[in-house]
């Protein structure tokens, strides 16, 4: 057992290492300038490993974000109220100022915000993140139509806060300019969330 911890963690230690790699060079020349090759070559490895670990070219820069797909699942199945449990999700994170919420003014944050945002190939590839998001917060939530057309509220909900909150911080606005009304928007969507997804849900009112 002990050697296959070992390894995965070096496997985990090689993902890392070659996604942080590739999105300093993206920084730096942008995208499209920097070939998968010479990702490769920064980091130390051959193409076809890197392939092995990012069949494309977008999943070096996605990779960052992965470990979020199924948090929003996750949340949820704590739970018998997972549009609460999400919200006081949320709420936490704007307290904490986790990049997922947008109301990060770190600047790596912001560089990487502002990488993943303006490619039109990055952006494609997220939305693939985020149907894998729905639909795992979707089986979270018990299948079906009700709960897929929930899901998908809740996604966007999610996004469209988060995207605000970045754009007023990339925009020039300080954190705690923004954190308030941060703040008051999420509780006023996820308050609509909690009253209008109930019956998709099937719970009693």
């Amino acid at each position: 057992m002990g050697e296959i911890g070992l390894r995965e963690r070096k496997k985990l230690r090689t993902y890392r290492t070659v996604s942080d790699t590739a999105i300093r060079l993206f920084l730096e020349r942008g995208f499209d300038a920097v070939s998968v090759a010479e990702v490769a070559a920064a980091a130390e490895i051959s193409k076809p490993t890197l392939f092995r670990y990012f069949p494309a070219k977008e999943d070096l820069v996605l990779y960052r974000i992965a470990d979020h797909e199924g948090e929003a699942a996750r949340v949820a199945a704590e739970g018998p109220a997972p549009v609460e449990a999400l919200r006081r999700h949320f709420l936490d994170g704007l307290r904490r100022g986790d990049p997922v919420t947008g109301l990060s003014d770190d600047p790596d944050v912001l560089a990487f915000h502002a990488l993943l945002y303006g490619t039109p190939a990055l952006v494609a590839r997220l939305h693939g993140h985020l149907e894998r998001s729905e639909e795992a917060l979707a089986e979270a939530l018990g299948g079906g139509l009700g709960a897929r057309l929930a899901a998908g509220q809740i996604t966007a909900v999610r996004r469209i806060l988060a995207q605000e909150n970045w754009r007023r911080i990339a925009a020039g606005e300080r954190v705690g300019e923004v954190r308030g009304d941060a703040v008051a928007a999420a509780e006023r969507a996820f308050g609509v969330l909690a009253r209008a997804l109930p019956p998709l849900l099937g719970e009693a009112q």
